[in-house]
C-alpha cells in the first residue's frame, strides 16, 4: 500500500477547487443556469406550507369550499413546478458533470502517455487505472452531489429560516432552539466518520493490493498448490474491510436516528410552545401548522449535508491523488529547441562515455563507448545483468543518461523531439504485446497510412503470414486482449510483422525476441530476419549465440561496460569474455577449431 492510498483530503480544500475550476471553467453557463434553476426550485418550495396557511386560515376557517379551489391549483402547480426545476437541473448538472469527468480522464491518459519508463517503474499499472477510473468517478459524485447540490442545500435552508422569522420570528426561535444540538451533532459525526472513514480506505487498499498480485500471480499460485492459503489471507483482509463498513453504518444507524429525534423534538416544541403563542393571538393556527412543514425543510438540508461529508471528503482526496499525476514532469522531456532529422535518415549510432543507472548512484552501464555505421548489424552479448536491454532502451531514449550522448546521425538524440525519433526505430520484444482488435489493426498499430497491401507483406516477410491466413477471418481474426487467443510464437511472429510494416532505419531486436517459438518457425523468422537485417542498422539483444549468426559485428558487455568488439571469428580467436560465454553455451560441441559461424 502506497502513502496516497492513505491520502484523506480535507472536507474542502480551496487550492484544489481552485485546480478543479479549470475543468469546470468552460462549462460556466449550464452551472450557472443549475445554480439559478436550484435557487428558484428553493423559492418555489416555500409556497407549499403558506399555502396550507393561507387555506386553513381563509377557506377553511371560513368554511368557504370554492375558496379552497385555486389555493389547491396554487399547490399544485407549485409542486408540479418544483418537480420540472428540479429535473431540468439535475439533467444539466449530470450532464455537464459527465463532460468535465470526461476532460479529466483525457488529460491524465494524454499526460500517463507522455511519461517516460522510470515513470512505470514507480507506479503500478493498477494505481494509474484507479486514478483514471475511480478518482474521477468520485469527482463525478463530487460535481453531481457535492458543490451544486451542497450550495443547494444551503440555500434552502437559508431560503427558510429568512421565511420563518418573516413570517413570525417568535415561532422561528422556537424552531432554532434545536440547531445548537444539530450542529453539535454533525460536528461529532463529522470527526467520527473522518477516523472511520480512514480505515475504509486503508482496508479497501489492503484488499486491491492483495487481489491485484493474487490475480496477477494466478499461475504460481496454483503451481504451488497455494490457493487455500491466499483464500485464508483474503478472507483476513476482507472481514477487515468489512469491519471498518461496519463500523461506517453503524455511525450511520446512530447519527440518523438523532436527526430524526431531534427534528421531532423540535416540532414537540412547536407545538408546545407554539401553541401557547396561538392561545396568546401572536399567530394563527394555519401559521403554525405552516411552520411545522418548514421546520421539517429546515432539517432535510442540514442531515443532506452531513451525508455528503464523506462524499466531499473523498472528492479531495481522488482531486489530491489526480493533481499529483498531474504533476509529476516526465523523466524524458524534448529540449526546448529541437533539431530535425535530416532526410533520409542513414541509422548512424554512436554512444560517447555514456554512464547510466536507473539509480544515478548505482551505474548499470559505465563510459561505453561504440559506433554504428549506417546499415550495419550489431548484436550485444553478455552475462544478465551486464547492461544490454539497458543499451536499447536508451537508444529509444526511454530513459536519459546521466554522462556521455548517444547520437544518431551525428545528432545528440536529446535534440530531437521523441516523436520523430521512434518515428524512425523499430522494436520487437521478448515478451510482445497484442492489443484487442483485428490481426490488421495490431501490425499497422491503427496507422491508416499502412496499406493491407503493406500489412500483408510485413506479415509475409515474418513468416506470419501462414498462421493468420488458417485463422477464421485471416486478417480480420479479432484478437483477445493481450492476445489470449495467440500463442506466444504467434504473438512474436505478429511484432516481427509490426516492426517490418512500419519500415525503420533502426531496428531493436530486444531480449531474445524468437526465444519462445518453436524450432521450425524460429527458422522462418531467422530466414526473415537476414532479409530485413539487410542494409539496415540493427542492434540484436542475445542471450543464445545461436541466434546471431548473421550479425556483422558482436560487442559484448560485462558488468556495464565494453569489454570487447569484434567479428565472431575475431572475438574467438581473443579466448575473452565472449569465448567463454561460447565454451558454456556450446561445451558439448567445442572442438579444438571452432567453427567460423556461430
Amino acid at each position: 500500500m502506497t502513502h496516497d492510498d492513505e491520502i484523506l483530503g480535507r472536507a474542502y480544500d480551496s487550492r484544489l477547487m481552485r485546480r478543479l475550476g479549470v475543468f469546470i471553467a468552460p462549462y460556466w453557463r449550464p452551472i450557472v443556469l443549475t445554480l439559478l434553476l436550484m435557487t428558484l426550485s428553493a423559492l418555489i418550495e416555500l409556497a407549499p406550507p403558506f399555502l396550507v396557511k393561507q387555506a386553513i386560515d381563509g377557506p377553511i376557517a371560513s368554511k368557504d369550499v370554492n375558496g379552497l379551489i385555486p389555493i389547491f391549483a396554487w399547490y399544485v402547480m407549485a409542486l408540479l413546478g418544483s418537480f420540472a426545476l428540479r429535473y431540468i437541473q439535475t439533467s444539466i448538472i449530470q450532464s455537464t458533470s459527465q463532460h468535465i469527468m470526461v476532460d479529466i480522464r483525457m488529460r491524465l491518459f494524454e499526460h500517463i502517455q507522455q511519461m517516460s519508463l522510470a515513470f512505470f517503474d514507480r507506479n503500478p499499472v493498477g494505481r494509474l487505472i484507479t486514478r483514471i477510473t475511480n478518482d474521477v468517478n468520485t469527482l463525478n459524485e463530487f460535481m453531481t452531489q457535492g458543490t451544486v447540490a451542497l450550495l443547494g442545500d444551503v440555500v434552502r435552508f437559508v431560503f427558510v429560516v429568512i421565511t420563518m422569522f418573516a413570517l413570525n420570528w417568535r415561532l422561528a426561535l422556537i424552531v432554532s432552539l434545536i440547531f445548537p444540538l444539530l450542529i453539535m451533532t454533525t460536528a461529532i459525526f463529522q470527526r467520527v466518520m473522518r477516523r472511520i472513514f480512514r480505515e475504509v480506505r486503508r482496508a479497501l487498499a489492503q484488499v486491491n493490493a492483495f487481489l491485484n498480485e493474487q490475480i496477477t500471480g494466478v499461475l504460481v499460485t496454483q503451481l504451488f498448490n497455494r490457493e487455500q492459503q491466499s483464500r485464508a489471507r483474503f478472507d483476513v483482509l476482507s472481514n477487515a474491510y468489512q469491519d471498518a463498513q461496519f463500523r461506517s453504518l453503524i455511525a450511520y444507524a446512530v447519527f440518523f436516528p438523532v436527526v430524526g429525534f431531534l427534528s421531532a423534538v423540535s416540532m414537540a416544541l412547536l407545538l408546545n410552545l407554539g401553541g401557547l403563542v396561538v392561545l396568546d393571538g401572536l399567530a394563527t393556527i394555519g401559521l403554525l401548522i405552516a411552520f411545522l412543514q418548514y421546520a421539517d425543510q429546515a432539517f432535510q438540508p442540514i442531515r443532506q449535508i452531513a451525508e455528503r461529508y464523506n462524499t466531499l471528503q473523498s472528492a479531495m482526496a481522488s482531486s489530491e491523488r489526480i493533481f499529483g499525476i498531474l504533476d509529476t514532469p516526465a523523466d524524458v522531456q524534448d529540449a526546448p529547441q529541437t533539431i530535425p532529422l535530416a532526410q533520409p535518415v542513414r541509422g548512424e549510432i554512436e554512444f560517447r562515455d555514456v554512464v547510466f543507472g536507473y539509480n544515478p548512484s548505482e551505474p548499470v552501464l559505465r563510459g561505453v563507448s561504440f559506433r554504428i555505421p549506417a546499415g550495419q548489424s550489431v548484436a550485444v552479448v553478455g552475462a544478465t545483468g551486464a547492461g544490454k536491454t539497458s543499451l536499447v532502451s536508451l537508444m529509444a531514449r526511454f530513459y536519459d543518461i546521466q554522462q556521455g550522448s548517444i547520437t544518431l546521425d551525428g545528432i545528440d538524440i536529446k535534440q530531437i523531439a521523441q516523436g520523430e525519433l521512434r518515428r524512425h526505430i523499430g522494436a520487437v520484444p521478448q515478451d510482445p504485446t497484442c492489443f484487442s482488435g483485428t490481426i490488421a489493426s495490431n501490425i499497422r498499430m491503427h496507422d491508416l497510412t499502412i496499406s493491407d497491401e503493406q500489412v500483408q507483406r510485413a506479415a509475409a516477410i515474418a513468416n506470419a503470414a501462414p498462421f493468420i491466413e488458417r485463422l477464421p477471418g485471416g486478417y480480420d481474426y479479432d484478437v483477445r486482449e493481450r492476445g489470449a487467443n495467440l500463442s506466444v510464437g504467434q504473438r512474436q511472429l505478429l511484432a516481427f510483422a509490426r516492426a517490418i510494416a512500419f519500415n525503420p532505419e533502426v531496428l531493436l531486436i530486444l531480449d531474445e525476441a524468437t526465444s519462445s517459438v518453436d524450432t521450425a518457425t524460429e527458422a522462418l523468422m531467422q530466414a526473415a530476419l537476414v532479409r530485413l537485417l539487410h542494409g539496415r542498422t540493427s542492434i540484436v539483444i542475445a542471450h543464445r549465440l545461436s541466434t546471431i549468426r548473421h550479425v556483422d559485428r558482436i560487442l559484448v558487455l560485462h558488468q556495464g561496460r565494453l569489454v570487447e568488439d569484434g567479428s565472431h571469428e575475431a572475438l574467438l580467436a581473443q579466448r575473452g569474455r565472449y569465448y567463454r560465454l561460447y565454451q558454456q553455451q556450446f561445451a558439448e560441441q567445442a572442438t579444438p577449431s571452432p567453427p567460423s559461424a556461430v
